[in-house]
């Protein structure tokens, strides 16, 4: 099939009034479909789920991505995601890892509604339709893969960052154009998925300057309901601070369920462990993050979360799909 399957699942570019408020999709797709160019051959779906980006749950996302595979079904192989900028990030990094290269998708959204207050014209100063054709015009001319379009630019999905919450240019990652070879395989998407999806826990922590006894201490407390994963940033390159005290409450956590990762407060760089104070993390049941954004690594914890059934499966299979 030619047609593009335009899937609308909410956010900022539907919204009208003021204060802003969505427009219900059933209203609003029309209001679209009239303003899009016709040179576009596509087909208005709306998401399963409408709402607010940062409201959107793991189980959202794998609904959607079950959404897109039952599409596929149906002959679609072109795909344009609108979607809130809050977890658009996250939105595109779990698209990737489940659709890997099955699909040609991407996905964008808008800082400003495309609609003005009243809903009956264009906003006047929205980037809303300059962002949707802009995915449109590129979704068949792109390889096989998940991508992010924003502000005339193209990015690899799994390496977006929202840098800016107002201006335009409100997203940074790795261009179309440069080479970026994941890894990943397409993983078929199930009501056991689904439901496990819902249970999934996981708990990020920014490192602060702290004593390391104030560390061991509040990790310790994680220990009596551990998370699925706890993912640890840390400073420049990955560096933390350990002793012994803090190796032996990971080993703990690991012991209670929990599989932590270990990245960084940068966004971008990649991890290197070649200073001595990071040697320690061979000796704790810790893995280095391999992956090209913060919702990268969240969307790959989730995908290993639901493949395997146990921490040392988990553990085991980490590194077979990379990002970088």
């Amino acid at each position: 099939m030619k047609k593009i399957a335009l899937i609308y699942m909410g956010g900022t570019f539907g919204c009208v009034g003021q204060p802003l408020a969505p427009m219900p999709a059933a209203q609003f797709l029309p209001h679209l479909q009239d303003i899009l160019e016709p040179a576009f051959d596509l087909d208005c779906l709306i998401a399963p789920v409408i709402k607010d980006s940062s409201a959107c749950t793991p189980r959202d996302w794998l609904e959607l991505a079950a959404y897109v595979q039952t599409l596929q079904l149906q002959g679609y192989q072109h795909f344009v995601l609108i979607h809130g900028t809050d977890t658009l990030s996250y939105a595109a990094a779990v698209l990737a890892h489940f659709l890997a290269q099955s699909v040609h998708m991407v996905v964008t959204g808008s800082q400003y509604p495309l609609l003005n207050a009243q809903g009956n014209a264009l906003h006047e100063h929205s980037d809303a339709l300059d962002n949707l054709n802009l995915a449109l015009s590129q979704v068949k001319q792109l390889k096989a893969g998940v991508y992010v379009a924003f502000n005339q630019k193209i990015f690899h999905a799994q390496s977006v960052l929202k840098q800016h919450s107002t201006h335009l240019d409100a997203f940074a990652g790795l261009h179309a154009q440069m080479a970026f070879k994941p890894t990943l395989k397409p993983y078929q998407i199930t009501a056991r998925d689904l439901a496990c999806a819902d249970t999934f826990r996981c708990l990020n922590i920014m490192w602060q300057p702290l004593s390391l006894t104030q560390h061991v201490i509040q990790l310790k407390q994680l220990c009596q309901d551990a998370p699925d994963v706890l993912i640890l940033q840390g400073f420049g390159i990955g560096n933390l601070h350990a002793n012994d005290s803090l190796i032996e409450v990971l080993h703990e956590l690991y012991q209670a369920g929990c599989l932590t990762l270990l990245t960084s407060q940068v966004p971008f760089g990649g991890l290197e462990q070649r200073y001595a104070i990071s040697a320690w993390t061979t000796h704790a049941k810790i893995l280095i993050s391999d992956c090209a954004s913060h919702a990268d690594l969240y969307a790959k914890a989730l995908k290993i979360y639901l493949q395997y059934a146990t921490l040392d499966e988990r553990r085991a299979h980490w590194h077979e799909f990379t990002s970088i």
